[in-house]
């Protein structure tokens, strides 16, 4: 009897302790899996068609990822409404780092224009890293009686509501960047969208239209042979692919630089862990050299940083186009 009332009492007073290793080991295996990521297939989420400068980050950076990560990872384009289609699907994704989206500059500037979108630009989603960035320019054509930027302004200030410009759609990146630099100058020119951008550019470079904001890589070689004149590129520095051009900055107009940039996202309430290790892999991709140079060849230069950058960036973008929409009274379609 002595013995089973020690037994037990011994228990009892072992228990606190028994239970509290319990507790560890339980606390310890559930910290090792929640840190272990990935664990299964990685989906990136493209809210564009395949062939953009979004698609083309994905599919070369996806490889890298499963390489290190031994687990598959996809790219899966989710195109339409602006990019909002892709992003709706991955703000209401599991929160696990497996789900992320790759986007562009329209995600900072479609909110100022969907104002019930069934997401929060800002609070829907976790920011993880900035990949790259790209320049864009004011370009003309040829037969325009302009040699810079500074000649096009007083030259359309001449001609109020005369002159037209192109973009590949109302709301677009190139549409309100233009809008962007009438508010700035003062301008005066008439809008024309079209369905694509092969179309915008073919009627500037027909000459049906006489401007357009583009990218500089999609630009670019039409200035090389002649059938586009680059006038200024909205860049902090002037570009290496065109070191005589002349950023607006220099002609005395700061608040017109502007990027194209592409970063990754995962919905709201990912695990930092996963957040962490995306992108550190994707500052450690950026500093290789071939890397570097696919960017390079599709006019990009790499970012990184970290997952803060690409907040900031997002929220001054929307506070920036959400002025220029309202200034322009510009509508969805």
């Amino acid at each position: 009897m002595t013995s089973i009332v020690n037994s037990s009492s011994n228990l009892r007073r072992l228990a606190p302790a028994i239970m509290g290793v319990a507790v560890a080991c339980c606390a310890g295996n559930a910290a090792a899996q929640d840190i272990a990521f990935p664990t299964r297939t990685v989906q990136i989420v493209v809210p564009f068609t395949p062939g953009t400068g979004a698609d083309i980050l994905s599919r070369t950076l996806g490889p890298r990822f499963a390489e290190r990560w031994k687990v598959a990872v996809i790219t899966d384009n989710r195109p339409g409404a602006t990019g909002n289609i892709g992003a709706e699907f991955v703000s209401k994704a599991a929160p696990d780092g497996h789900t992320m989206l790759l986007t562009a500059t329209a995600f900072g500037m479609t909110p100022t224009l969907y104002r019930k979108l069934p997401f929060d630009p800002v609070k829907s989603f976790r920011p993880v890293v900035i990949i790259a960035t790209s320049g864009v320019g004011l370009f003309v054509h040829p037969q325009l009686p302009v040699k810079s930027a500074r000649d096009f302004i007083q030259f359309a200030k001449r001609r109020p509501g005369e002159l037209l410009y192109s973009s590949p759609g109302n709301g677009g990146p190139q549409h309100l960047t233009m809008e962007l630099l009438k508010l700035e100058t003062g301008i005066n020119i008439v809008h024309v969208p079209y369905k694509s951008l092969a179309g915008a550019m073919t009627d500037l470079i027909g000459g049906h239209v006489q401007t357009m904001i583009s990218a500089l890589q999609s630009a670019a070689p039409y200035v090389r042979n002649g059938r586009l004149k680059m006038l200024a590129v909205m860049m902090a520095d002037r570009s290496p692919a065109f070191p005589e051009v002349p950023t607006m900055k220099e002609l005395g107009l700061a608040n017109l630089e502007v990027y194209t940039w592409y970063g990754l996202l995962g919905p709201a309430g990912a695990p930092t862990h996963a957040v962490a290790r995306v992108n550190a892999e994707v500052n450690a991709l950026l500093q290789q050299a071939d890397i570097r140079e696919l960017l390079g060849n599709q006019g990009m230069n790499a970012a990184g940083g970290p997952p803060e950058r690409l907040g900031e960036l997002v929220k001054s973008e929307l506070a920036r186009w959400d002025r220029v929409v309202k200034a322009a009274n510009i509508k969805a379609d």
